[in-house]
């Protein structure tokens, strides 16, 4: 049976939309794209946004055109907070929690016991294999912290940490597997803790883990950064990139949002990092248009992004969610003014991106390339390890490899880059 996945909203999402797809694809079934005719569809939603939610539920409406008679399933975050909504769209609705039995349902409701043939299980690894090219592994979940606009707290309230035993171990498939990067991700990665072991711990065991040839983590606080942690980038297996969620740029802002660190933090942080390691690129999100954002507010965050010397940012405008406290809040942005302070915030996030990239023209650095831009093509993408967008033509396959690019100028959303051949002649 074939059964197409579809994930929105964060990393952590796809980490676990990926050991979904891993446990279907060994118990037989093949697994097709999102856009695919198939007999079960499963859409691991995000409701972080209005938009995340609308989303989903086009998703989800599309599937049902695709094939009337599918199985239908939708899991995650919006399916957590409102299991209303969505059974409206899908033939059942399945919370966070009972996230991790999906298979089992699955088979329950569809298959009704029938077995598939060795032939059929070899065909859906294989189809699965052709996309292996960085993997993310889930190590933590949940989180308690009281971010007035976030909603995840509410559904993902349990906060816990995954064994690093059973993170190595899934590490050492990964490898055997032919994954050539590692991404630990969660919904507060730097607040791992397992038996006494932190996340800088748990890091150092990977790192002597035998096959690993790039590990990179999500998103971190600036809490959580100490020059002993950032130490263990040392070792030039760890990806030289951070994402830092700032948020806001304006120290009033950030106190109503009710973040964890000041601006003097946090740009502490930032200096410490680049101080520590060369080439290194920092990321983040912004947010535009929360409730009571002043001119001269925003106006700070653009010049506190402006002197940041970010890689890129990730903007986004507020969306008010059910239940958290900024959507009661007085003086709510309009939209309008949401969606100029969006397109100048996005202006930087371009121009910030291109600066970043041109500090590397001329020089060779290794490159994990992903795949073709359309089939046929001829023309790669991948990344460095510090997260720059790197394309290149080449005849031959270049498909999860990681070879030596000499980057000669800017191209897009990223830079243009010549493969530089080790074995001339």
């Amino acid at each position: 049976m074939k059964v197409a996945f579809y994930t929105l909203g964060c990393k952590l999402n796809q980490a676990e939309t990926e050991s979904l797809a891993n446990r279907f694809s060994k118990a037989g079934f093949q697994l097709v794209s999102p856009g695919d005719r198939a007999d079960i569809y499963i859409a691991n939603t995000c409701t972080v946004t209005h938009i995340a939610d609308r989303k989903s539920r086009h998703w989800l409406r599309l599937a049902r055109r695709r094939n009337p008679q599918a199985l239908i399933i939708a899991t995650g975050c919006y399916a957590q907070r409102n299991r209303q909504e969505l059974a409206q769209l899908a033939d059942f609705v399945v919370d966070n929690k009972e996230k991790e039995h999906l298979l089992t349902l699955t088979q329950t409701l569809s298959l009704e016991g029938r077995g598939l043939g060795e032939g059929e299980t070899k065909q859906s690894q294989m189809l699965a294999a052709t996309v292996r090219t960085r993997s993310l592994i889930k190590i933590q979940d949940g989180c308690h912290s009281p971010c007035t606009y976030c909603i995840v707290p509410k559904v993902r309230p349990h906060e816990y940490s995954l064994p690093a035993s059973q993170i190595i171990d899934e590490v050492k498939q990964k490898v055997a597997l032919g994954y050539k990067e590692v991404v630990l991700t969660g919904t507060k990665v730097g607040s791992y803790k397992d038996d006494g072991a932190d996340l800088g711990d748990l890091v150092q065991r990977i790192l002597t883990s035998p096959g690993i040839e790039r590990l990179r983590l999500s998103s971190l606080q600036p809490s959580e950064i100490s020059s002993e942690f950032l130490a263990l980038w040392q070792d030039e297996k760890l990806c030289r990139h951070f994402h830092l969620a700032l948020q806001s740029g304006s120290e009033t802002v950030l106190r109503r949002m009710k973040r964890s660190y000041s601006l003097d933090q946090y740009q502490r942080t930032v200096n410490l990092i680049k101080e520590m390691i060369p080439e290194v690129a920092i990321t983040t999100d912004i947010m535009v248009g929360f409730p009571g954002e002043s001119d001269e507010e925003f106006e700070q965050s653009y010049s506190f992004c402006q002197q940041a010397g970010f890689a890129n940012i990730h903007v986004f405008p507020f969306s008010p969610r059910p239940e958290t406290a900024a959507a009661g809040m007085p003086e709510q942005i309009k939209d309008k003014v949401k969606a100029e302070r969006n397109q100048r915030m996005l202006g930087l996030s371009q121009s910030s991106r291109r600066s970043f990239c041109e500090q590397f023209l001329g020089q060779t650095m290794p490159v994990l390339w992903e795949k073709e831009t359309s089939p046929g093509s001829g023309i790669y993408s991948g990344l460095t390890g510090n997260y720059i967008r790197v394309f290149t033509r080449s005849e031959k396959s270049l498909n999860n490899e990681i070879a030596p690019v000499k980057l000669v100028e800017f191209h897009n959303q990223g830079i243009w880059g010549e493969v530089i051949d080790e074995n001339p002649g």
